[in-house]
């Protein structure tokens, strides 16, 4: 066998000119087939009037695996006879997409593996020259979110208050992104006391990192607030588990922000955009936050701590209020916030709440490339169950229902008054197993649907 894969779509004069390829392809349910003709592995993917972009993103990365895995270098295509085959589709999001999953499905992240392996194939594109913008629109979301997910993939030792900054410092170097850290002295100057509060017990400062991307100036700025806990060890209202170490991925929001303003800047996005990110690491200490303390907030709300393990909400307050002071028009917020959210929508669905038209074109931009979501409401008659007696409220309710409402509803109350808001809870799709172009680990949620969404308001 060469070391080198053609990608073969089926067509029928293809089919019907050899025989085993056409009795392969029947007799397979799969949406696509390998096998070997000659000493040529050809990959057959089967015609299908009714895929979807997603269903191109899944092909092709499971290919890709596949392929990666018989250790061949090269995999060859031709994009015009992907987009022939499958007409019902726009041609130039066919060809982004597969490029897009392709390379997402060689992602790996192997770094501390004394055995890791190159199981990565190249895609090349015969008829490149007649794609090349569609193509490289592939590779550039492909890599926003891959960065999303090397970010949560990394370990606490590597990525944590200190590191974080340096590392998105680096990250957007040489590119049009600013990048401006505020240390722990420019955070209490600024009043962020959710962000000193909940960093109490970690070795490490806390730090709030702006990213701006000003692609025109002209478009109404929008704000995307990420949630940045390295590590949440639940502080002193520890967590229980025999194994905690995915809490690594509790900045998965201040990740999907991160990767937002990547692909946003390297595709010269016209939109006008700012990322927040507060960053803390949630560990018990002498110094840490005690359940019952108060902390008093820049908008003037005084907010009862009634569990340190409710700090994302905490840190994400400062960014809001940050959002305000910066005049933003339209303000997302994304987090790893509730368990409650996974029980209602599972592990293939973020919930959004907020503004409901803004919420409804969230989910359709979701649909579209694969960061699926749903809209959830709002619902006023749980707000009075945040009531504290010794402050103005609490961040926990003292209910147990409805977790993912409340802490929506906690967050409703720093919001600016004069902008358009959605609250994105992430903390069921954080991680997945391997599948399509997803691998075992982190899925970097978040990062193309922002950078799209992003793109829809300001256009």
């Amino acid at each position: 066998m060469t070391n080198v894969a053609k990608i073969i779509f089926t067509h029928d004069k293809m089919i019907q000119a050899n025989e085993q390829v056409r009795n392969f392809v029947e007799n397979t349910p799969s949406s696509y087939v390998t096998t070997i003709l000659a000493e040529e592995l050809v990959v057959v993917m089967k015609e299908n009037d009714s895929a979807s972009y997603e269903d191109m993103r899944m092909t092709a990365g499971s290919i890709a695996r596949e392929l990666g895995k018989r250790n061949i270098d090269t995999a060859s295509i031709e994009m015009k006879q992907l987009t022939s085959t499958f007409s019902n589709l726009e041609a130039e999001s066919v060809v982004t997409a597969f490029v897009e999953g392709w390379n997402l499905g060689t992602y790996t992240f192997q770094k501390y593996k004394t055995d890791a392996k190159n199981l990565s194939t190249t895609l090349q594109v015969t008829d490149q020259e007649a794609h090349s913008s569609f193509v490289q629109t592939g590779v550039h979301r492909a890599e926003a979110i891959a960065f999303s997910r090397d970010l949560m993939n990394e370990i606490p030792s590597t990525l944590n208050p200190k590191s974080f900054p340096e590392i998105l410092t680096n990250e957007f170097k040489d590119t049009s992104v600013e990048v401006n850290v505020l240390d722990k002295t420019a955070i209490e100057e600024m009043e962020m006391n959710g962000v000193l509060t909940v960093c109490r017990g970690s070795k490490y400062d806390p730090a709030f990192v702006e990213l701006t991307y000003r692609g025109d100036e002209s478009k109404p700025l929008v704000a995307l607030v990420g949630k940045g806990v390295t590590f949440d060890t639940g502080g002193i209202s520890l967590k229980k588990g025999k194994d905690i170490s995915s809490m690594r991925m509790d900045m998965g929001g201040a990740a999907a922000v991160s990767g937002a303003m990547k692909l946003l800047a390297s595709s010269s996005a016209k939109v006008n955009v700012v990322a927040l990110i507060p960053i803390v690491e949630n560990m018990p200490d002498a110094n840490a936050v005690l359940p019952g303390e108060v902390i008093h907030y820049k908008n003037g709300s005084t907010v009862q701590v009634g569990n340190t393990d409710a700090e994302g909400r905490l840190i994400l307050a400062d960014g809001l209020i940050r959002a305000g002071e910066k005049g933003a028009e339209y303000v997302v917020d994304i987090a790893t916030l509730t368990g409650s959210i996974w029980n209602a929508l599972g592990t293939k669905l973020a919930g959004v709440f907020g503004d409901e038209a803004l919420a409804f074109k969230m989910k359709e931009i979701g649909d579209t490339n694969g960061d699926y979501n749903w809209p959830m409401p709002l619902v006023d008659a749980y707000d009075d169950y945040l009531n504290s007696d010794f402050a103005d409220f609490s961040n926990t309710s003292s209910k147990t229902e409805a977790g993912s409402i409340t802490a929506s509803l906690f967050l409703r109350r720093f919001v600016p008054e004069a902008c358009k808001w959605l609250h994105v809870d992430m903390a069921g799709v954080m991680m997945s197993q391997e599948k399509g172009y997803y691998s075992k680990a982190a899925t970097g949620f978040g990062a193309r649907l922002l950078a799209d969404f992003t793109e829809h308001v300001s256009s």
